[in-house]
């Protein structure tokens, strides 16, 4: 008996000991690091923690606000789960007002999204073509106005802070209360004799376009690309091109008549006349909306394409519906009250108020300032929840999807790290979890004033919390 008992104080006595070196021996892995870049310009944080004890494993300058680029997406998103609940889901109304149609939006960043519709085995346009089939079947074939209400949001479209310079690119497009084609046209460049011939998708006269685009003989150097003035949806699009080059997107203004412009388009070219024009505008409560069509969009859709694709949009959106649905009414919701919410989401979590400071909801601002310590606690503060098997599944996925799909291609970590990347200039980030030998492992690494050994360096870390757990 007795020495049955010594034997397992031994077990546990080796067990304890080998814990400890493990973890000593992750701790001076990452500090080496962390060393090779402080020894430059460039600022690091890092968080390590055991979510299944709270222990932390290492911590450098965890506690320092730092730009947090897209790593800004998981606190929106873990805010929307706190706020919206798992079980929302953004519905977009499609009905009659006598003689007129109309669209009432939801705030949905995925109505018409293609890599969405992808997933749902549906085409291109398919929004667009069901409104029209299901007119047909209720007998409509004229209609006078398209209305268009996206007062869930306010109407600032565009974050003020973002940089100017910027807002032709995908990235930036607006965010308004009905979002459509991720609020962006393509363009397609082909060479045709001795000319440069562009067509449009999805195919409209919203957007007029000045074509100073070049034929190319060769393939040096073939790429077009597009600039459109704040405020106007004049596109020009200047480059060369040698037979097709790949499309390029641009954001459009005013997404809500981008959308009451396609669907007038659509309804024509279906057989159903629109003889009134396009209005864009509140629909009360006491006018009689005869409801056709309801498009859904589970909030779980958009965390997928925010975390694991880092879509602006998406982001936005998030950030402006939490503040529209806190509000009595459910609409108006707004770039600053939306920052409101999610900062009192971070002070309950017990985050001190000067590690942080929130601009926008995707990361885009330089403007944003998170700690490690307040990204490590997001995550901790949803693995404790039951989400959180959903939540980290939309995640990227190292070495498999996602904006981490090209990193962690090695066996010993593909498919093991769960994490949502960061990047904008001077800025590179990456926070998440390790699936480890050990068990699960939280991480938040951000760095700024980045060189050109910066991203070597977190992948070095990530990979270093899941050699060391071996």
């Amino acid at each position: 008996m007795k020495t049955g008992l010594k034997k397992l104080l031994v077990c546990y006595v080796l067990i304890c000991t080998l814990a400890g070196i493990s973890k000593a021996d992750l701790a001076g892995k990452v500090e080496t690091i962390v060393a090779s870049q402080t020894q430059g310009k460039v600022r690091i944080a890092v968080k390590i923690v055991n979510p299944a004890t709270g222990a932390v494993i290492y911590s450098h300058n965890a506690s320092a606000p730092m730009t947090p680029a897209s790593n800004m997406k998981l606190v929106t998103t873990a805010a929307a789960l706190n706020y919206l609940g798992p079980d929302f889901t953004y519905l977009t109304g499609v009905g009659l007002i006598g003689d007129s149609i109309a669209v009432i939006g939801s705030g949905d960043p995925l109505l018409g999204d293609k890599l969405t519709l992808q997933k749902n085995n549906l085409d291109a346009g398919w929004v667009l073509k069901n409104i029209a089939e299901i007119l047909r079947k209720n007998n409509v074939t004229t209609i006078s106005d398209v209305i268009i209400d996206d007062t869930v949001f306010d109407d600032e479209l565009v974050q003020p802070s973002w940089p100017k310079k910027e807002l032709n690119r995908w990235y930036a497009a607006e965010i308004a209360g009905i979002n459509y084609n991720d609020n962006c046209i393509d363009i397609i460049a082909e060479t045709v004799g001795s000319k440069v011939e562009l067509t449009l998708d999805p195919p409209t006269s919203y957007v007029n376009i000045i074509n100073n685009c070049k034929a190319s003989a060769t393939q040096t150097d073939t790429t077009i690309w597009g600039a459109r003035p704040a405020g106007s949806n004049v596109i020009t699009v200047s480059g060369v091109c040698y037979k097709k080059c790949q499309p390029v997107s641009v954001t459009i203004d005013r997404p809500p008549a981008f959308f009451g412009t396609l669907l007038a388009e659509e309804l024509k070219r279906s057989g159903v006349a629109v003889r009134g024009q396009l209005v864009e505008r509140e629909i009360l409560p006491q006018e009689q909306f005869k409801l056709l069509a309801v498009y859904r969009t589970p909030i779980w859709d958009v965390f997928d394409r925010c975390n694991k694709n880092s879509f602006e949009v998406a982001a936005e959106s998030l950030l402006k519906t939490i503040a529209a649905y806190r509000q009595p009414s459910g609409k108006g919701g707004s770039w600053a009250q939306g920052r409101q919410f999610v900062s009192d989401y971070l002070v309950s979590l017990g985050i001190s108020a000067d590690q942080f400071f929130i601009d926008d909801g995707c990361g885009l601002s330089d403007n944003n300032r998170l700690s490690a310590n307040l990204l490590t606690a997001i995550l901790l503060d949803i693995y404790k929840k039951p989400e959180w098997q959903k939540f980290k599944e939309t995640l990227s996925v190292g070495g498999e999807d996602g904006t981490v799909g090209k990193w962690f291609n090695e066996p010993k970590y593909k498919g093991k790290i769960f994490a949502k990347t960061g990047y904008i200039g001077g800025v590179k980030s990456l926070s998440g979890v390790c699936t480890t030998e050990a068990g699960d492992r939280v991480f938040s690494i951000i760095t700024n004033k980045t060189n050109g050994k910066s991203r070597q360096a977190i992948l070095d870390i990530v990979k270093a919390i899941i050699d060391e757990s071996r």
